[in-house]
């Protein structure tokens, strides 16, 4: 997600707040109560992943990881439709758009937001980049994870 998108900016008009503000929040400082709301909601998409996963691993057995490839392919359709619904539609403010996808989807999957870049590059036509990005994380991070695992057995 973009520093933009993670702010909530971007937005000329301003649709209805998704959740109502809690009664004990109203002097809260607005930051504040956006952290508190973003952690809510990152517990409950920690919980929504380890649920869909686990039932997606029990039902298809364990020779392949069917429940992260669940989680990754419906937290990348879900990152969509709250981005399509905040940004084209504007029927999610950007506050709301903030807390969902940081919060919810961040703890859901982060497979979603680098799905989000990655297509945004190729939409700006930036193939150099989109190549970078998925042949690059994803090698540097098997890399990374292994050089974590040698770190641990030598402590």
């Amino acid at each position: 997600m973009t520093p933009a998108a993670a702010r909530g900016g971007g937005f000329r008009l301003q649709a209805r707040r998704a959740w109502p503000r809690p009664a004990a929040a109203a002097g809260w400082g607005v930051t504040l109560e956006k952290l508190l709301w973003i952690g809510a909601a990152g517990a409950l998409g920690a919980l929504a992943r380890y649920g869909l996963a686990g039932v997606v691993q029990r039902a298809a057995g364990a020779s392949f990881p069917w429940g992260t490839w669940a989680v990754n392919v419906s937290g990348s359709f879900l990152f969509g439709l709250v981005w399509s619904l905040a940004e084209e539609r504007m029927l999610i403010s950007g506050e709301t758009r903030a807390i969902v996808l940081t919060g919810f989807m961040g703890a859901f999957t982060t497979f979603s937001t680098f799905m989000f870049e990655t297509g945004t590059l190729a939409q700006g036509g930036q193939w150099d980049l989109v190549a970078l990005n998925l042949l690059g994380q994803n090698a540097v991070g098997l890399t990374f994870m292994f050089l974590g695992m040698a770190a641990g057995r030598l402590l």
